[in-house]
């Protein structure tokens, strides 16, 4: 990572109306898996409310559109999704005691 790169930052809704089961979150899980093995990746479900929040590289806002919609839980309207285009212009350093935090 390096100032200057084109991040997104896609938020992700529960859809209270539909729910949810063990396959379509392994179905996510994999597709998330395979995305970040091709590209900087960060993401996780927030722990005080039902949603998530993922960032992720990618070369343009299409790319990043598509990639958020060909997620499983996104397809099956389980979850709607908010995306951003974020301009990275702060990087810390790696510092071993950032896992003493």
């Amino acid at each position: 990572m390096k100032k200057g790169d084109k991040l997104f930052v896609r938020i992700d809704y529960k859809n209270s109306e539909l729910e949810t089961t063990s396959k379509d979150f392994q179905d996510h899980a994999e597709y998330l898996k395979s995305v970040a093995a091709e590209r900087y990746f960060i993401g996780g479900g927030f722990a005080n409310s039902n949603g998530g929040m993922i960032i992720f590289k990618a070369k343009d806002l299409d790319e990043a559109k598509m990639i958020a919609k060909k997620d499983p839980i996104i397809e099956r309207g389980l979850y709607r999704v908010e995306l951003h285009e974020w301009d990275l212009l702060i990087l810390s350093e790696n510092k071993e005691k950032n896992n003493e935090m």
